[in-house]
């Protein structure tokens, strides 16, 4: 009798090992494998600034005191309207990695990821200092419920004819998303076109030989890694630093390299920034091509957006509606940004 019953106990425990394992493994499949998004955003956010002069910074403009006349009602507003922006993008949840430029330190991205509109967000931030002459940096964020960094740095920018000229690093985010995809992500805000398109133009094309090294790195060791580069290039994708040199391709071409999802939206004569009467794609999302298969995260649409709604635009009286900046020069307009974000959705 005592056998027959320590047998059933046995067969019990065995059982409900079995069923616990079970369990274990449907959730661990419904976690991982389940249809899962990532919305991808970059945005040029136009000089967000705090309002403290800091030694040693070139930000005197941006204070009470100074020509802008930037107080703290001024601040507070602009971070509620980027966080209505970024919130908005997808109307179903917070997007879970975002690019910025234009911000000026690590305070504004947590002033900004502590507003309301993104706080359920619980947003993690990479960021370094760069040399840049007006204080401006690049930044990530990103979700952790949904992304983890494996590894950051900033990536330096040189120009061997040029040393003296100081502009923003790239900033370099190697990460993974639940299902353990790696993702290698560079955030850029390239030298401006002041002084001239074809002028400014070489220092573009020095910026792109920076990247597409580092890119090229990253793929000799790991050739099937999935490549996110976002930023403004103030170049658009038919220019040759990022035509030429990264080889970032429409995405309808027969391509094994990079793809630039702006394309579309760029042959359609549109664009994020608004420059004397013409829209310029100057904010560009380019991926490897691995992420226009059928494999893993992808971006099943295979193009980008540009993100916009009414209360982001200015009317300037030359039948575009274009987007509403916060500042032209010292007169403040009380606008977003110059540029319109845009944006991609990966599935798998």
């Amino acid at each position: 009798m005592k056998k027959k019953k320590a047998l059933i106990s046995a067969v019990l425990v065995l059982s409900i090992s079995v069923l616990l394992i079970a369990v274990a493994s449907f959730f661990t499949e419904s976690r991982y494998n389940k249809k899962r998004n990532i919305t991808v955003v970059f945005y040029n956010v136009e000089n967000l600034f705090d309002t403290k002069n800091d030694q040693g910074a070139r930000d005197a403009e941006f204070t009470p005191d100074g020509q802008n006349k930037w107080t703290e009602e001024r601040y507070q507003t602009k971070l509620e309207d980027i966080s209505k922006v970024l919130s908005s993008v997808n109307k179903n949840e917070l997007p879970e990695i975002i690019g910025l430029c234009e911000i000026e330190n690590r305070k504004v991205l947590d002033d900004l990821v502590s507003t309301k509109s993104l706080a359920d967000g619980n947003y993690k931030i990479e960021h370094f200092e760069s040399p840049d002459y007006r204080g401006i940096d690049c930044a990530l964020l990103y979700r952790p419920d949904e992304f983890t960094i494996l590894n950051s740095a900033p990536v330096k920018v040189f120009f061997a004819d040029d040393p003296k000229f100081n502009t923003r690093d790239i900033l370099y985010v190697k990460g993974e998303t639940n299902n353990h995809e790696e993702f290698h992500i560079f955030v850029n805000h390239w030298p401006s076109r002041i002084g001239g398109l074809e002028q400014t133009e070489p220092k573009r094309m020095a910026v792109a030989r920076i990247l597409k090294s580092q890119i090229d790195s990253v793929q000799n060791s790991s050739p099937n890694t999935n490549i996110l580069v976002m930023g403004d290039m103030n170049d658009e994708p038919s220019n040759k630093s990022l035509i030429e040199i990264l080889s970032a391709k429409s995405p309808g071409e027969e391509n094994t390299g990079l793809v630039n999802l702006m394309f579309p939206t760029h042959t359609n004569k549109k664009g994020s920034y608004f420059y004397r009467g013409n829209w310029n794609m100057l904010d560009n999302i380019i991926v490897s091509a691995d992420l226009l298969d059928n494999k893993g995260f992808q971006c099943k649409e295979k193009q980008g957006y540009v993100f916009y709604e009414k209360w982001m635009e200015y009317d300037n009286n030359n039948s575009e509606m274009s987007p509403n900046r916060t500042y032209g020069g010292p007169n403040y307009y009380g606008g977003v940004s110059d540029h319109f974000p845009v944006y991609i959705h990966l599935t798998r």
